[in-house]
């Protein structure tokens, strides 16, 4: 606890503390922020479909389900730009307010979205999926840090919560309302309607949070906490452990149609169930992880795992189906807070590098899952296939989590 202790006196340097009538409506504009990002990070998964047919016609035509795992990399582009640019933008950013790098990071993503939704071709496309996805790291690691410092010392993990928060009401209203636009009215469309929420997320931060100084540090401070053993592993926890999520929810949609038997119409819906287990997950996981980090993050695993299983064994009926949306959605945003947390603990004296690095990890995860999901149903092995590649990602970030717990008790002793 002493990490975490540390921690919270070093966020308590960074900004005042504004009283409750400026707080709320601050942390509500960088939730908001984060809605936005969850459109643009997750409405693909409900328009794999129309997007291969549109981008991918000829070869849609020849395979549709070969068109949909190709269209996949859409979530990989963007999934890579995050991977790339967290850790850049953490460290060339190091001593800018806050507040200013996050109303920069909103401006660069208005501009990447705008160019993935009037880019041409596939090969363009993804290029404005990866430069959209370059602030997402950032945006997070600074906006998390604002919310942990506007929420109060000790409320770390529930500050991280807030902004995650912003995700899962994405998944709740934004992102079946955003994909049921796209299958009436085209992706593109979709995406400048994306691009207009980060506007209006833009104009409500720069309008209610409060000015904050960037943290005392400095790019070879921030750069230096890569060199401690358990940032890594505790990155590599995150990017393989949840892994498993993406490789489910990248396909949701022709698990909908394909497996269950249901219209596309219905997809939506199986988002929203998702997005409600998120945003239940969410809430738990930020109360959860204050208390008890290391059980908070043992418990998330094993219970993502259960739930991955029971998805891949009842997806073929309606029940099973919604049932396991919400289930899978619950248990790993439940994870999020913990891991976020987490990470911040291990990188001393470079929180915006720590949480920055956990949302690496986090879009590592969702290529990799993404990518691991199309690869099993390109096998041959069907749309089930990536719930049981999600088991085993799980498995394997189970037993990172638990590596890491030891090694922290073995430097304790």
């Amino acid at each position: 606890m002493t990490d975490k202790r540390n921690s919270v006196a070093e966020l308590d340097a960074v900004a005042p503390h504004p009283g409750a009538d400026r707080r709320w409506p601050a942390l509500l504009a960088l939730a908001f922020g984060a809605v936005a990002i969850g459109l643009t990070e997750f409405v693909p998964a409900g328009l794999l479909p129309q997007i291969a047919q549109d981008l991918l016609g000829a070869e849609y035509t020849r395979s549709p389900s070969d068109a949909v795992a190709h269209a996949g990399w859409m979530v990989t582009a963007y999934a890579l730009g995050v991977v790339v640019g967290a850790p850049l933008i953490a460290a060339a950013t190091a001593r800018v307010p806050r507040r200013r790098l996050v109303l920069a990071l909103l401006v660069l993503f208005v501009a990447g979205t705008v160019a993935s939704a009037l880019a041409p071709g596939f090969t363009l496309v993804l290029v404005a999926r990866f430069v959209a996805g370059l602030p997402h790291g950032a945006y997070f690691g600074a906006a998390g840090l604002l919310a942990a410092k506007l929420m109060g010392p000790g409320n770390e993990g529930r500050g991280f919560a807030v902004v995650l928060s912003g995700l899962t009401i994405a998944n709740v209203v934004g992102v079946p309302a955003v994909t049921w636009l796209g299958q009436q009215s085209g992706w593109r469309i979709a995406y400048l309607v994306i691009a207009g929420v980060f506007a209006l997320a833009l104009v409500a931060v720069a309008a209610t949070v409060p000015d904050a100084p960037a943290a005392d540090g400095s790019p070879a401070a921030e750069l230096r906490s890569l060199r401690h053993p358990l940032v890594w592993l505790t990155a590599a926890t995150a990017a393989i452990g949840f892994a498993g999520f993406f490789a489910v929810n990248s396909y949701i949609a022709p698990v909908t149609t394909e497996v269950t038997g249901l219209s596309a119409g219905t997809v939506p819906w199986v988002l929203v169930a998702m997005g409600l287990g998120m945003t239940v997950g969410n809430a738990l996981g930020g109360w959860y992880a204050d208390r008890d980090l290391h059980r908070a993050t043992l418990l998330g695993f094993t219970a993502m795992i259960a739930t991955a299983v029971l998805f891949a064994l009842t997806a073929g009926t309606t029940a099973g189906l919604f049932t396991g949306a919400f289930l899978i959605g619950a248990t790993s945003l439940f994870l999020g807070p913990a891991l976020q947390s987490r990470l911040i603990t291990v990188a001393p004296g470079a929180q915006l590098m720590g949480a920055a690095v956990n949302q690496s990890a986090m879009n590592i995860a969702n290529s990799l899952g993404a990518a691991l999901g199309g690869a099993v149903i390109a096998a041959g092995l069907g749309y089930r296939a990536p719930a049981w590649a999600g088991v085993a990602l799980g498995l394997a970030g189970l037993a990172l989590a638990a590596a890491g717990f030891t090694l922290d008790r073995r430097r304790a002793v």
